[in-house]
């Protein structure tokens, strides 16, 4: 299974606009969720980590019908 490494950023496009860019630096993670690091300095948000298809995933911007998914075989360069 693919998971979720402290320290690395990983990205996904927003299915409405393909030229918008959602980028995530996992700062923390435990078996089942993982810690984002967000613009403000010293702010994270935490996530419920899923499985689909043998990697891991969250939602970074919630759930709901055309909600961007992050996944953990999309590291940025």
């Amino acid at each position: 299974m693919t998971q979720f490494q402290v320290g690395k950023t990983y990205w996904t496009r927003s299915p409405c606009d393909h030229n918008c860019i959602i980028s995530a630096e996992i700062v923390a993670r435990t078996a089942k969720t993982v810690t984002v690091a967000k613009a403000a300095p010293n702010e994270r948000q935490t996530f419920r980590v899923a499985v689909w298809e043998g990697v891991e995933t969250f939602k970074p911007w919630g759930s709901y019908s055309m909600a961007p998914m992050i996944s953990a075989d999309r590291i940025a360069a």
